[in-house]
């Protein structure tokens, strides 16, 4: 572990960041460069006095989780996050623990978007990254573990998690979590963590193995859906994506499909954010849930 060059690039990546770029106001009295410690403290899910040990190389040698916690908070990118990860000691993260984090040009988008919800997503449905307004309107699902993670198998498994959409649409939102996951299982023929999935899931439930008989396959790019939501009511939105190159993440950008949603969507951000059970679902038919 290299503690001084950690701590310089620490430092100075946290310089180069503008509060605007990770979704915080720039007041007038801020004397920082770039954003303050507690800052990303907070982005990162850690004390601010460990962030100042490691930007002053005393502290010990950070996990691999802490490091890529501290990867999304000061948006590297993927050279600068393997970087992070030499100077600290751990070999950079396989190729699939990287598809699991979200990259850093979708974070900023999400940053960008503003009050318009959004979220990133990888290809077997995990919520990566989600900006306020996406929480807001769905709640927190980036903490799951295990195959909790996945949104068809939270979808299959546990019946809260279809609380999030009216019931009339539950058959649909089903068949098209089922063919997205066929349509990556023939992308990714052979590899272990789809084949993995679907097993799981052919094992957990009879709705899965009805609908994976059924062999239909389609990828979501856009659609229309409706959320219940606890506060306001029923929030309809129209679903557009973006798509990575190697087609393992998406952004998803959910915006309001009439003057009443759009209503709906404004008065949730002033009440702020709602208590989600944990087993609320990620959005419906998000490309990679369906």
């Amino acid at each position: 572990m290299e503690r001084d060059q950690l701590a310089d690039f620490l430092r100075r990546r946290r310089a180069a960041i503008r509060p605007a770029e990770v979704g915080l106001a720039d007041g007038p009295r801020r004397r920082t460069a770039g954003l303050r410690r507690e800052e990303v403290a907070m982005l990162a899910g850690m004390s601010v006095d460990y962030v100042v040990r490691l930007e002053q190389g005393r502290s010990s040698q950070p996990s691999t989780q802490l490091l890529g916690a501290l990867a999304r908070a000061l948006r590297l990118s993927d050279d600068e996050r393997d970087h992070l990860f030499h100077l600290a000691g751990h070999r950079p993260s396989p190729a699939e623990a990287v598809a699991r984090v979200a990259r850093a040009g979708l974070i900023r988008m999400l940053d960008l978007l503003g009050d318009t919800p959004a979220l990133v997503l990888s290809d077997l449905g995990e919520i990566l990254a989600k900006n306020r307004p996406a929480v807001l309107l769905t709640g927190d699902h980036t903490r799951f573990s295990g195959d909790r993670r996945y949104t068809a198998f939270r979808w299959f498994t546990d019946p809260a998690a279809r609380a999030i959409g009216p019931p009339d649409e539950h058959e649909r939102h089903a068949r098209q979590l089922v063919a997205d996951l066929r349509a990556v299982a023939g992308r990714r023929s052979g590899d272990p963590t789809v084949t993995g999935l679907v097993e799981r899931l052919r094992a957990a439930s009879a709705d899965f193995r009805r609908l994976w008989a059924e062999h239909e396959v389609e990828v979501r790019r856009a659609d229309r859906k409706t959320f219940l939501h606890p506060r306001v009511g029923r929030v309809l939105v129209d679903c557009e994506t973006l798509v990575t190159p190697d087609q393992r993440q998406y952004l998803l950008v959910l915006t309001p499909a009439n003057a009443e949603a759009r209503e709906r969507l404004e008065l949730l951000r002033v009440l702020g954010t709602e208590e989600f059970p944990a087993g609320t679902p990620g959005p419906p038919n998000a490309p990679g849930t369906g």
